[in-house]
């Protein structure tokens, strides 16, 4: 059959991620031609695929954004969440094209997210395997030992695996920062309970090539033509 699988369809028209547009499927949340889609559905030429009952057309601008998440906004397109009204990034920030976020950051974590219309480099960005780097700060609630910051750096084992070796580097008495290739969820947090720290702050700083440097919280701007050519050559040495 021609046509292009419909999570592929989703991540190269910017919607989301394949994985995220598996989960938008199973939730009935996709149609092509006014029928509900299934995962493996295709899509064929002239066909109209939907979203939440809008159009998806591709967009033919490539768009990268850098937001600067405050806390209590949440990394999702969804208005609600188990029931529940919530503020969403998208929503939040208002850009006038459709974008998606590149992963989560907790709804009590702040600092960078990026955000962007290229499912196929959202895709590369998100997958661990890829060990694209993401830097935070964190504070946590008593003093920060050597032990503690060798057994973070070493691996930590959470939610039935092992974190994979990091770099990590005090800042003072009660914080520390890290360099994570992954991205499971509340993984720093997770990994201070290990050890019985607290997580009282969390702030990430860097996504890539990609820094929360000179950005004010609460706003976004768009990547420099540098930072995108950077990006994508990253990107371009990412092995499938």
């Amino acid at each position: 059959m021609e046509g292009i699988r419909i999570n592929k369809f989703l991540s190269e028209a910017g919607v989301c991620s394949r994985r995220e547009g598996d989960r938008m499927l199973a939730e009935g949340r996709i149609c092509i031609d006014g029928e509900m889609a299934r995962p493996g559905d295709r899509v064929l030429s002239g066909q109209v695929v939907t979203v939440d009952g809008r159009a998806v057309t591709r967009e033919e601008e490539e768009i990268f954004l850098a937001f600067y998440k405050p806390r209590g906004i949440v990394c999702t397109t969804a208005s609600e969440e188990n029931g529940e009204k919530i503020k969403n990034v998208v929503d939040y920030i208002g850009y006038p094209k459709r974008v998606y976020p590149v992963g989560r950051l907790d709804q009590g974590s702040e600092g960078l997210l990026l955000l962007t219309n290229q499912g196929g480099d959202m895709e590369k960005i998100l997958r661990s395997r890829y060990d694209h780097e993401k830097e935070y700060y964190v504070r946590v609630d008593h003093k920060v030992s050597q032990e503690f910051l060798q057994g973070m750096s070493r691996g930590v084992p959470i939610l039935d695996t092992v974190t994979k070796p990091c770099k990590v580097w005090k800042e003072d008495d009660v914080s520390f920062h890290i360099v994570i290739t992954q991205g499971l969820n509340r993984q720093i947090r997770r990994m201070c309970e290990y050890f019985g720290y607290r997580v009282t702050f969390l702030r990430r700083d860097r996504v890539m090539n990609i820094t929360l440097e000179g950005l004010k919280k609460g706003r976004y701007r768009h990547l420099t033509k540098e930072e995108v050519m950077e990006l994508k050559r990253e990107l371009s040495m990412t092995k499938e």
